[in-house]
């Protein structure tokens, strides 16, 4: 039984995936991917795999963990994490080509990450307002 092993980070979010021979089944932190509550998150999720086809990921079963960050963080911390584990599974360059021809970020991940705040400011670029001139 072949078993890949896959992560993705955005922000603070990150999400391991495992993936295993099965019948196309999806979860998410223990949910299903088809009755998860935010509609967005199951449309971002399910990226990776439509563009896959419906004869590649019907071959598998897709376990995925994620914490941290926000709910769309978290979307995109799991498709980069379904994303590598298919092309880790299947090992087809073509595959890798639709991905990074559709989305780059879905395999190599977004650098971005929130700018520290700086000390006696409201956030990292507020300043106090001067009135005069």
């Amino acid at each position: 039984m072949r078993i890949a092993l896959a992560t993705g980070k955005r922000k603070k979010a990150i999400a391991r995936a495992i993936i295993k021979e099965g019948k196309g089944r999806v979860w998410i932190n223990g949910i299903p991917l088809e009755i998860y509550p935010v509609e967005l998150f199951r449309m971002k999720v399910m990226e990776p795999l439509l563009l896959a086809g419906h004869e590649l990921w019907s071959k598998v079963d897709i376990i995925v963990k994620v914490r941290g960050g926000g709910v769309m963080g978290q979307a995109d911390a799991v498709r980069t994490a379904i994303a590598r584990g298919l092309l880790a599974f299947f090992e087809r360059p073509s595959l890798k080509k639709i991905y990074y021809d559709y989305d780059r970020h879905m395999i190599v991940g977004d650098p971005r990450r929130t700018e520290p705040e700086k000390p006696m400011r409201y956030s990292a670029r507020r300043r106090w307002q001067k009135s005069y001139r």
